[in-house]
Order: structure tokens, then sequence, then C-alpha cells
């Protein structure tokens, strides 16, 4: 699948500066021989850019017999190549130049050191004759693989006997596919073959080159000994010289080749592609850099990605939330009977512990409750899995890992946020106390009050009646005087409002404990969305972005 083209034309500062960014975006995510290989072709192409746009470097490449060098000088008009037959003589690339003001250091750069000038009119042209790329001396074709990736514009030599030989063609000109722009492939000694042979081996040549993805590549007919087709060669490069848009093309298929390489490096876990290594290194078994696996880039939205509910259950667990909530419930109790229980016997309740004190929950200190359980830690370890299967799984390789870890990357700040956040949702509610708390104690110690006053009025009786003084006048309800009503009457109220408080607070207690598994609720889904869900959204959308910047750097 070809990485997709934009419906507008992107300029070239533009495809570079995308794939300077997708190279940054893939650092520690994709190989780094790729990374590094995006990085030296954006590097590549500044210094093209600043050298002599005015002047084409063309290179003829080609295997040991195939007539590259008399090619080279047929084309020059001169005797400068020396010409072998079945062994290489060519060992360092030389040039001849036509109009050569300008060209120093663009050929500098190139490293060529062997400079002819040519009288002609193709001014701006850099003919350079390469060694021949099936050498047996390294150094041979090592020159032919730097240059070849840094010329301008590449004519290879191919001869009738070996046009079909998969050196060249899974080598060289397959890796090349997205250079069909700046390549010409030339079929020399032509006039070996029968005429009627010539077209055969042309249209044979055609559809091994489609083979490779170079369909619509110019092939041409030549005989370097007799000149045929040397004119229309000759032609077909001024051509390419006289628009002085050959470096910016092959600029351009370089950014287009390393975001493919790239975007190879992106894998599908159920694709099986081989292992592609770089244009530069033009290895004998690279698939074509334009097969690449689906989905395409472009095409890449950032999944939604929420809290799940086994998540928060999981992190609630952990965090101790059943028994804060208990606690919650029981200390409302606890303090509601403390405040609104009968006051002859609520000083028994203080001394029992509050249990959200006996948590260091009461002040929102840090928490006091006890360590989650293997079970409880291996339930969060599967939650945090299954979240980062499901944010990944639309994700290729190996992004598809970054997400996943991504999901975990904060995982060791867990304990501590989670214990926070249930300090701080149970603090507040337990500070504040129900406005009937006030009503109800008041009301107790009326009742204590009337305990009071009935009791020292049957004391004083009593003193009075055991000093045989004159007694006090005692009114009476019905038959019950009233001292006995007061003393009695308090008591009997003190407990039926003790009971009833009892009553509200368990109901109050309730209503708390709801209230604070819904803020602890709300807390720990906000420690999974900042610890959990944030990271793994954050790395979708680096993938998202690096896609987007691999498809603009292949438009």
């Amino acid at each position: 699948m070809k990485l997709p083209r934009g419906k507008a034309e992107v300029s070239l500062d533009d495809r570079l500066e995308a794939l300077a960014e997708a190279a940054d975006l893939a650092e520690d995510r994709l190989g780094q021989e790729a990374v590094d290989h995006a990085r030296a072709v954006v590097a590549r192409a500044g210094v093209r850019r600043g050298l002599s746009v005015g002047h084409t470097a063309v290179a003829l490449a080609g295997a040991t017999g195939s007539g590259k060098s008399s090619l080279f000088n047929a084309l020059s008009g001169t005797d400068l190549a020396t010409v072998g037959v079945t062994r290489p003589t060519t060992a360092k690339a030389q040039a001849a130049l036509w109009g050569p003001d300008g060209s120093g250091p663009l050929l500098d750069w190139l490293d060529v050191p062997r400079r002819h000038t040519v009288e002609g009119d193709a001014s701006g042209l850099i003919l350079l004759d390469l060694p021949d790329h099936d050498s047996i001396e390294l150094s041979h074709r090592r020159e032919v693989d730097r240059l070849v990736a840094v010329v301008d514009l590449l004519v290879w030599v191919l001869d009738p006997q070996k046009y079909a030989d998969a050196a060249v063609h899974e080598r060289y000109l397959r890796p090349l596919a997205r250079h069909r722009d700046v390549m010409v492939v030339v079929l020399n000694q032509v006039d070996r073959l029968p005429e009627r042979s010539v077209k055969r081996c042309l249209d044979d040549l055609r559809g091994l080159l489609a083979a490779d993805g170079l369909e619509g590549v110019p092939v041409l007919g030549v005989s370097a000994r007799t000149g045929e087709g040397v004119p229309e060669l000759r032609a077909l490069l001024d051509r390419q010289v006289s628009r002085r848009r050959a470096w910016s093309s092959r600029l351009a298929a370089d950014v287009a080749a390393a975001a493919a390489t790239l975007w190879v490096d992106t894998r599908l876990p159920d694709t099986r592609l081989p292992d592609t290594r770089l244009p530069d290194t033009l290895p004998p078994d690279a698939p074509p850099p334009n097969a690449l696996p689906s989905p395409a880039p472009g095409q890449v939205a950032v999944p939604e990605v929420a809290v799940s509910r086994a998540l928060t259950r999981a992190l609630a667990q952990a965090a101790g939330v059943p028994v804060v909530v208990e606690a919650v419930a029981k200390s409302h109790r606890h303090r509601s009977i403390a405040a609104t229980g009968w006051p002859v016997t609520r000083w028994l309740r203080r001394l029992r512990p509050d249990p959200l004190r006996r948590l260091h929950l009461a002040k929102g200190a840090r928490s006091s409750l006890p360590a989650a359980t293997a079970v409880e830690v291996s339930a969060v370890d599967t939650a945090l899995r299954d979240v980062g299967a499901a944010a990944s799984a639309t994700v290729p390789e190996p992004w598809a890992t970054a997400v996943r870890h991504a999901a975990r990357s904060r995982s060791r700040e867990l304990t501590d946020a989670l214990d926070r956040t249930v300090a701080s949702a149970t603090s507040g509610g337990v500070s504040s106390a129900p406005r009937w708390w006030r009503v109800a104690g008041t009301a107790q110690w009326l009742t204590v009050a009337a305990m009071a006053a009935g009791a020292i009025w049957l004391l004083v009786r009593f003193a009075l009646d055991y000093l045989m003084l004159p007694g006090l006048p005692t009114p009476t309800v019905g038959r019950a005087p009233w001292p006995t009503v007061l003393l009695l009457g308090g008591a009997l109220a003190g407990l039926l409002i003790a009971l009833v408080c009892r009553v509200f607070a368990w109901a109050g207690g309730r209503r708390r404990a709801r209230r604070a598994a819904k803020a602890l609720r709300t807390g720990i889904e906000q420690v999974a969305a900042d610890l959990i869900i944030a990271p793994t959204r954050d790395e979708l959308s680096r993938y998202a972005r690096f896609a987007d910047r691999i498809t603009r750097a292949a438009s």
C-alpha cells in the first residue's frame, strides 16, 4: 500500500520539516537506524540546497562490461574514460563538466576530484562515470553506493546479457522505486542484437522495471560504439539540465523514501514484511519502499480512552475505599451519638476512638490505611493491562508497545496519589456537623435540667420532712407530683430523644457514606485520568502526529 499523496503539492521545505519532526517523534519508538537515516536525509538536503542549483550531477552507473565508460566517452565526445571489456577499469568516479563555473563546491561535496571541462552547449551538466556496481573491489562498490545516494539524476546502463540480473534490480532499482522521476535506464550495446530482438528486449526490460515499481521510467536503447540512440539520450539529459529541477526532485524522492522507511518500520502485529534496510545502503533483499502496511498514515484518529469501571473498581479496592466508606458511616454515627446522646451516659461514647481518626483521615492527613493485598495489586495490574490493550488495539507495532507502556508509566505514583485523594475526599465531610445535632443536644440538656430540677425539688421536700419543718406546696399533674414528673419525665424524654437521634444518625451515616463514596469515585477517576489515561492519550496523539508528518513528508 502506497503512502497517500495530498491533493495539494507540498513544498520541499515543508516536507523536510515534516520528516525531521517524524524522526523526532519516532525516537525510542522505531529502529534507530531508520530514525538516523531520516535525519541524515534532512541534513543532506540542507547541504545540497546550499550548493549550486544551476548544475545537475548526472551519474552513469552500471555493471562490469555494460559499456558505461564507452557511453561516457560518447556523451562527452572525449576519450576520458578508460574502456575495459571483462574487468573493472574505473576505480574512482570522474566528472565531465559543461559550464564548470560555480560547480567546485558541489563537486567537493560529492568528493569527485577528477574533473574535466568539456566544450559544448549543455551548460550546467556534470556527467559522472562511476565504478562498476558489481566490481570485485569492495572500495568500488562503496563508491557507487555513496554517489548513487546523493547525485541529482541516475542513468543506469544495462547490457543485453545482464539487464535482468537480480543484483542490479534487487540491490539498486527496486529500493529506488520512489526515484523514478530522477532516473533513466539505458539498454546499451543494442548493436549486438538482431534488429527484431531490440524491441523485445526493451519491452521485457520495461516489464521488469514495472515490477520494481519503476513504471514510466524512460528506457532508451543505445549503442555507444555506433552512436545509435546517443543523441536521444543527450537530448533527454539536456532537457533535465535546462529545467534545473532534478536536484529538488531527487531530494523530494529521498524524503519520500525516508518516510517510507520509517513507516515500514511501523508494522501491524499481523503484518509480515521482510526487514527493510536503508536506501543509502541499497540492500539486495529490500522490498519496494512503497509497499507499506495498513492502515495508511493520514487516516489515523486518536481513539477515545476513558476510565473504565474495572479500572476504577480495582483502584478503589487497592485504595481501601470500602473500608473508608464504612468508616465514614461509623464515624458519623459515633459523633452523632456523642453530640445528641443522653448526657448522663454520652461520656462513655467519648471513650471510644473515632473510626476515621483511627485511620488518620479526619483532617486530610496521610492515612494509615492498610496496604493493598496481593489480590488487589494483581487486580490493578490487570486493569492497567486492559487499558493498554484496548488503547493500542488500533495502533501498529511498535507504537502499540509504547502505548501499553505509557498506560503503566506512572503506576508507581498511584499509591501516594490515591492516599491523598482518599484523605481529601473524606476530610471535608467529617469536619462539618449537622444543625440538628445542636437542636438535639440543647433538648437533651433541657431534659437534664428538668431532671435536676425535679431531683432538687424532691431532695428539698425530703429534707424539710426530715427536719420536721413545714413542707412546701407541691403541685401535681393528675395524681403525680411535679418533682416526680420532672425527674422521671426528663429521664424518659432524654432516652426517647437519644433513640430518635440514633435513627437519624444511622440515616445520616448512610448519606455521608454515599457522598464519600461518590467523592472518592470522582477522585479516583481523576487520578486514573491524570496518571493512566493522560499518558496513554499522549502516546496515541504522538503516533497520530507521526502518521500525519509521514503523510506530509511523502506527499
